[in-house]
């Protein structure tokens, strides 16, 4: 009895080594540099070092990559019950149409920066974008892996107008718009808005372009969930702009919608959990772009590349609150629990800088 459950042991360790390796196989690729999964992966080697070089300055976490993930969501949210075909590229193959809607101010800069890498390469314009915004995101320390699933067909039409939220909807109107487009939980709309810690503005207020969302937008951390939970004051400059409204720091923007979903009790404590926490941050993101890159799509129709996107640096940081502000400063939302303890910066307070133009 005693063999018996021995070799029935070494014939599932046995089982499970091989299944180990086939899921470890790979491949290598014509450039004779590369290895993937998937020899169909191999392509996307040479897109993705051109645009690492030419797209992203050598792999800053700028300007054009906060901009490129921006483009993911544009593009992927235009789905819902009035049409769409999703993350399929439409708002490049359509950009005569799909970038005059008033929600996409401004992305027409993007997509025409991204219209010759994608004459260059054999791949549609919905892989390309979701694919950019990932490898973008690579470059930024603390951010996670994002997968990316190869396979989009070239769109067919245009999105219609009125799918992608604005700054000034109210949180009804902005949980009901994700809901209708991909079935999103009240959770990973919050989860979404993640993107905002490396975010900035140029159009929400023109008078001053590249302002950032929170003080540390070259880092994906959870700096941006502690900010936007502060009392803010006006800073010269915001004129009174739809869409903006009073930020907690002199140089830093803080949008209405995200003002509201911080303090709204549906999404009050799903955005403070993620002060400090770092982990969730990264999974959290990571989950919820998937189901983004992926809209109008089966991925089981799709080739898993993720591994051809690059790891990012590590972010081992603390969140803290800015020089000057403290616990004090908090407009408590959460009514179930306490916002986390955190350390000030230390000095007087200071200006956050602009993101510099690309």
């Amino acid at each position: 009895m005693a063999f018996q459950t021995l070799t029935i042991l070494l014939s599932v360790v046995a089982a499970l080594r091989v299944a180990s390796g086939a899921i470890i196989k790979r491949v290598a690729c014509p450039d004779g540099v590369n290895t993937a999964t998937n020899a169909a992966c191999c392509p996307l080697f040479a897109i993705r070092d051109d645009i690492q070089q030419n797209l992203f300055d050598n792999g800053e976490c700028g300007e054009d990559v906060h901009e490129s993930l921006r483009l993911t969501f544009h593009d992927a949210i235009g789905i819902g019950s009035n049409g769409g075909g999703g993350a399929d590229g439409s708002i490049i193959i359509f950009s005569d149409i799909e970038t005059n809607f008033h929600a996409n101010l401004g992305i027409d800069e993007i997509v025409e920066e991204q219209k010759p890498f994608i004459a260059r390469h054999n791949i549609t314009p919905g892989d390309f974008i979701q694919f950019a915004g990932a490898v973008g995101v690579s470059n930024c320390p603390g951010a996670p892996r994002l997968n990316f699933f190869l396979g989009r067909p070239a769109a067919t039409a245009p999105a219609p107008d009125l799918t992608v939220p604005e700054p000034f909807d109210t949180v009804d109107t902005i949980l009901a718009r994700f809901a209708d487009a991909g079935q999103f939980s009240i959770v990973e709309v919050v989860w979404l808005l993640i993107s905002h810690t490396i975010a900035a503005a140029d159009h929400v207020d023109p008078t001053i372009p590249g302002t950032p969302f929170d003080s540390t937008p070259e880092l994906f951390d959870t700096q941006f969930f502690v900010e936007t939970q502060l009392r803010g004051t006006l800073f010269p400059g915001t004129g009174g702009n739809q869409g903006e409204v009073e930020s907690p720091l002199r140089g830093e923007m803080r949008l209405q919608s995200d003002s509201e979903l911080a303090r709204d009790s549906r999404t009050a404590c799903e955005w403070q959990s993620f002060v400090n926490n770092q982990a969730k941050l990264q999974n959290r993101f990571q989950a919820v772009m998937l189901k983004l890159s992926t809209l109008g799509h089966n991925t089981d129709d799709m080739v898993d590349c993720s591994d051809v996107i690059p790891i990012p640096p590590p972010f081992t940081g603390q969140a803290t609150f800015p020089a000057g502000l403290s616990h004090a400063d908090v407009e408590q939302a959460c009514a179930t629990v306490a916002f986390p303890t955190l350390a000030s910066d230390p000095g007087p307070a200071t200006s956050v800088a602009p993101v510099p133009p690309s």
